[in-house]
């Protein structure tokens, strides 16, 4: 299906490389005609390939840390004034964990580390969300995904503080989505993947053991970030407009599975 965008306006966070599924979701939402604005934190500017992305997709970064809410507004300010009127859609696809990349095990976190992870990658969400809930940022019916991961329903011991801030994210999707839906029938979700292999998930130790379990376990095996970026497009698109405060699981059937054959068999 073609269009499935056309005429809406969306802005993406968090596209670092080719891998990322920001990426590739920017991608899809250019390619089924929507109009869109990349950002992403500053640091994160320097250290990917945004303005690659950028020009495939013919449109500008607008740089924003989204703990800010100052640049929070800007960015929206921005992005009305560049597209040329109030944004549709939505992905948040933010997540950093300083206890993780320092090794901190959950049982000796540094709550410093803990509240920065909290702030990235949920409490952003709702600076956001609340942001423009303000500033009537987004259009009637327009959609919002958070990209978010199971250990936020359950342990995963490598997850670490993670799993508390996916938990947080979850909870703001539900929360806010009835307030949003309330006033202008804005839909908020979240989309669960599956382990996939950007270049933070194949940061984490035991990754491709992990990835190669969750396959086995899934009958469909693992969703891709392609498959992910096309499920995206359909939640900003007018085919899912009754669907909100949702966190959909999007992982092969991973999700619902108590074991199989395959992993019996290894």
């Amino acid at each position: 299906m073609n269009n499935l965008l056309a005429g809406k306006r969306g802005i993406i966070f968090g596209a670092l490389d080719e891998r990322s599924i920001a990426w590739k979701v920017a991608e899809n939402c250019h390619q089924q005609g929507a109009k869109i604005i990349l950002t992403n934190a500053p640091i994160a500017l320097r250290m990917g390939e945004i303005n690659k992305l950028a020009a495939a997709c013919n449109t500008e970064v607008i740089p924003a840390d989204a703990t800010s809410v100052e640049d929070l507004r800007k960015l929206l300010e921005q992005s009305q004034e560049k597209l040329g009127g109030k944004i549709d859609f939505i992905l948040h696809s933010i997540g950093m964990s300083v206890n993780v990349r320092k090794n901190r095990p959950y049982t000796d976190l540094n709550y410093e580390f803990l509240n920065k992870t909290l702030d990235v990658s949920a409490i952003s969400l709702h600076k956001l969300l609340q942001t423009a809930y303000q500033m009537d940022a987004i259009s009637e019916g327009g959609s919002v995904v958070a990209l978010t991961y199971i250990a936020a329903q359950r342990a995963y011991s490598f997850y670490s503080d993670m799993a508390d801030a996916k938990a947080m994210l979850e909870s703001i999707v539900r929360s806010f989505g009835y307030h949003y839906g309330v006033k202008n029938k804005v839909r908020i979700n979240s989309v669960s993947q599956s382990p996939t292999a950007t270049s933070a998930g194949s940061g984490i130790q035991g990754f491709d053991k992990f990835f190669g379990f969750a396959d086995k376990m899934s009958p469909l095996g693992n969703a891709s970030a392609d498959d992910c970026a096309k499920f995206c497009t359909i939640l900003f698109s007018d085919f899912s407009k009754m669907v909100t405060m949702q966190n959909l699981f999007h992982d092969g059937g991973y999700s619902m599975t108590g074991i199989t054959e395959s992993v019996l068999n290894a």
